[in-house]
């Protein structure tokens, strides 16, 4: 797909899902937040650049980690996602937060100006993620750190299935390359590609609780990935993609309802 058409599906599409997207994914994205977080090693007083800012759920950890001698810059393709982080730190009372609306891979900061780069599981929406990388890279002084979480690969996220049960109904453009930076150490290559030095990979498998079937439902269908194109099914389309993917985890729910699904990230950090 051309890389601009790719950029404005996502861009949509998380417009689409951001009123949605915490129901569903505050909880089971939580412990890759926190790998993002322990590699970054942030200090009071630093200077941070955060691409594919989401909602802010990671933007207000960044903000009470460098405190308000600090300074954290989120930004987000989507601008109601921005708009959502803007909200956040507004009423957390996090005034060293500022937002913006740009794409990861052409973060229009001045350069060399801080000293970490972080992305939590947003690199794998961009057209070119070596592009993102370097734009990160770019952005943080000699010696600062550069950061990011994927999914990892799809044998090992139980609920990957939803991506082939919605293409078979509509195209989601997603699916092609969502578990590309994730698999065979490509984002390492990518890190390493860029000029990033001391690169190192870690792996964690995970089990993704989402406490019933509305909220997993939430998440997967219209406060995720594959948003856009839900917008697109009939009341009959949809309830049967909601049947067809609770068929596909079906062996991860638990006796009191609630789902346990497998999922496997991927966090990359090097230094500049």
């Amino acid at each position: 797909m051309d890389p601009k058409l790719q950029n404005r599906v996502q861009r949509y599409g998380w417009d689409a899902a951001s009123a949605f997207y915490e129901d569903g994914w505050r909880v089971p994205l939580l412990p890759a937040q926190r790998a993002l977080l322990e590699f970054a090693s942030l200090k009071p007083g630093e200077r941070v650049v955060e691409a594919a800012c989401g909602s802010g759920l990671v933007t207000s950890m960044i903000a009470g980690a460098v405190g308000p001698y600090g300074e954290v810059v989120a930004t987000d393709l989507s601008q109601n996602m921005v708009d959502l982080t803007r909200r956040r730190c507004d009423a957390e009372g996090l005034a060293w937060v500022t937002t913006a609306r740009m794409s990861a891979d052409d973060l229009a900061v001045e350069a060399e100006h801080f000293d970490a780069a972080l992305c939590a599981l947003g690199i794998m929406y961009v057209p070119d993620p070596p592009a993102a990388v370097a734009s990160m890279r770019r952005a943080v002084r000699p010696g600062g750190r550069v950061v990011a979480t994927v999914w990892g690969e799809r044998r090992n996220c139980g609920w990957a299935e939803i991506f082939p049960i919605v293409d078979a109904r509509v195209a989601s453009e997603v699916c092609p390359m969502f578990f590309g930076p994730g698999t065979a150490g490509n984002l390492a290559r990518d890190f390493a590609a860029a000029g990033l030095n001391g690169v190192r990979a870690h792996c964690q498998q995970e089990e993704l609780e989402f406490r019933d079937e509305k909220a997993l439902l939430t998440a997967m269908l219209i406060g995720g990935p594959v948003a856009l194109a839900v917008k697109r099914f009939t009341p009959q389309v949809l309830a049967e993609v909601e049947n067809e993917f609770l068929a596909s985890v079906q062996d991860h729910r638990a006796a009191d309802g609630r789902y346990l699904i497998p999922g496997e990230f991927v966090t990359v950090a090097g230094m500049r």
